[in-house]
């Protein structure tokens, strides 16, 4: 028996070495296949040998960017089965790649929301370039790290710390924006607290108006249409201005030509006209949904057949949410590698830089192979690690995920997309304790006036006992009382007990595992400095080695 179980075991191991290496076969052949191109594609330009290697950075920074921040699109929807594993990955590598190069723009800030002043390296490329390869490769390795530890960190602020630290060890501390740092520092409480306030609430509205109804087919039928056009509004404007600014001019186009549709040509996408677009999708949205639900006959009065209405939903907005992401997040990899390639190519600094297609197409690829090589550990994680998800808490999240991104970018907060998923997740999981502990307080209450009546009739029991132990001869009927009153003494303090490990065990549920909760802070927590100091180091070992 031993002896197959140690072969099983020995076999399993085989088996996950076997697919450790193909997934380790799969991402070198990425990166030296963008190793290669780059170079050959660059072959005449002086330092082309720099420039592949950034490539080369670039790619496994896109992969990290994959197996970390893609999990927050499609975990819940993962962890509440609407939808598989592999469904998710295919999903979220389609729309991420194509956010990327649809809506990724021509142009990028190079130099991540002005963390440093770029006129303090004096038009000089080579420490440039260096700072921004020190930079890259401190956000992967960081990335990587915390995708091994399971924690769900924010790229944006991975890439934040490289370019200050490296931009530090280059330049000097003046030469960090220090009020840009300070708000980024902000948004470890604000996007978090967003997201998860906005979760709840959602939550708690949907399980108010069709969950606790004793009515839940005709409440669904009333309530659902209503939350599905609430989120297809958000979703619309949450695309229109977070993924679709960059080729906007190009939409307005195309809107244009439709008959009675004008639209104002802008730079980017107002507020107005997003909103105007979310509500005209939204309206056919709702007449669509309550037309579909109001000819469905085969409906259970159960919250699971409730849950079921919430699948397809979800399945659109991890969609959104990845061609989103990808249309704004792809900087993260190539914006550093965008400004090394100006730099080398012309020679110069400048704050933005041109994105060659090849450029992009490194981060787009990089960010669906990185999603569906290393992927699934930390979409298990979110969807399932740090509370229970079904159908209506994933979709409470998504519309927090939308919703606190158009209101803080409209207040111009900085947010994390990463840390407003997770606080999404901790604000229906906290919920739920809270929910829990508010229908335990009758049952508490209840248990506290059995612990007092049984402590009374313990009480008198005891005194009764301790009167007849005290009588020198005893009659036979009063050693068999005294015998009937121990047995009772022991089963009142039975009751007691019992009542007391009731009240405890009603007190102690989390829904939220606090472990996981510690572990995913911490990291937050250290993400800006951890990547900072790893930057800074690689600038020294990069300026040893050239100098």
């Amino acid at each position: 028996m031993e002896m197959q179980t140690m072969q099983k075991l020995e076999e399993e191991a085989l088996k996950k070495s076997g697919t450790d290496f193909s997934r380790l076969g799969f991402a070198l052949f990425f990166m030296i296949g963008v190793l290669t191109f780059s170079f050959l594609n660059n072959g005449g330009i002086p330092n082309n040998m720099f420039l592949a290697i950034a490539a080369l950075i670039g790619a496994y920074m896109a992969m990290n960017i994959g197996a970390n921040d893609v999990a927050n699109n499609v975990g819940p929807a993962v962890g509440s089965k609407a939808m598989t594993m592999t469904m998710a990955i295919i999903i979220a590598a389609v729309f991420e790649a194509a956010g990327a190069l649809i809506a990724g723009g021509e142009v990028v800030k190079t130099i991540k929301k002005g963390i440093i002043d770029i006129s303090a390296f004096g038009g000089n490329a080579d420490p440039f370039i260096w700072a921004m390869m020190a930079a890259l490769l401190a956000a992967a390795l960081w990335l990587n790290f915390a995708t091994m530890m399971r924690a769900p960190v924010s790229t944006t602020h991975s890439i934040v710390g490289g370019v200050m630290g490296a931009g530090i060890a280059a330049a000097g501390f003046s030469i960090v924006s220090w009020g840009t740092m300070g708000k980024i520092a902000a948004s470890w409480v604000i996007s978090p607290v967003l997201g998860g306030l906005i979760a709840a609430a959602f939550l708690y509205s949907i399980k108010k108006s069709i969950v606790f109804k004793d009515d839940k087919i005709q409440a669904a039928k009333k309530y659902v249409p209503v939350f599905v056009a609430l989120m297809s509004w958000a979703f619309v404007t949450y695309l229109t201005l977070k993924g679709l600014k960059k080729i906007w001019p190009s939409v307005v186009d195309i809107l244009n030509i439709i008959p009675f549709v004008s639209i104002e040509m802008t730079k980017k996408p107002t507020l107005l006209t997003a909103l105007i677009m979310g509500g005209v999708i939204a309206i056919i949205v709702f007449f669509a949904i309550r037309k579909k639900l109001s000819a469905t006959t085969d409906m259970e009065n159960t919250k699971d057949s409730v849950n079921t209405l919430f699948t397809i939903p979800l399945i659109f907005s991890a969609a959104l949410l990845s061609f989103a992401h990808g249309a704004n997040d792809v900087a993260n990899a190539i914006g550093p590698l965008a400004a090394i390639n100006d730099a080398v190519v012309n020679g110069g600094i400048s704050s933005k830089a041109s994105i060659p297609l090849w450029v992009m197409g490194v981060g787009a690829l990089g960010i669906a192979l990185g999603l569906a090589l290393y992927g699934p550990k930390l979409i298990k994680t979110v969807g399932s690690e740090i509370t229970e998800l079904d159908q209506i808490r994933a979709f409470s999240i998504a519309m927090a995920a939308s919703i606190t991104v158009i209101i803080a970018s409209q207040l111009g907060l900085p947010v994390s997309s990463t840390h407003i998923a997770i606080g999404g997740v901790f604000g229906v999981g906290f919920l739920r304790e809270y929910l829990h502990l508010s229908d335990a307080d009758t049952t508490i209450e209840e248990d506290k006036e059995i612990i007092k009546d049984e402590k009374h009739t313990l009480s008198a029991y005891k005194a009764e006992l301790s009167k007849l132990e005290k009588k020198p001869k005893k009659s036979v009927t009063e050693y068999e009382r005294v015998v009937e009153l121990y047995k009772l003494v022991a089963d009142e303090e039975k009751i007691i007990k019992s009542a007391k490990k009731h009240i405890k065990k009603a007190k102690k549920v989390e829904y939220v595992k606090r472990d996981a909760v510690k572990k995913i802070i911490a990291a937050w927590v250290i993400t800006v400095p951890a990547a900072a100091i790893l930057a800074a180091i690689l600038f020294y070992m990069i300026r040893g080695i050239m100098l």
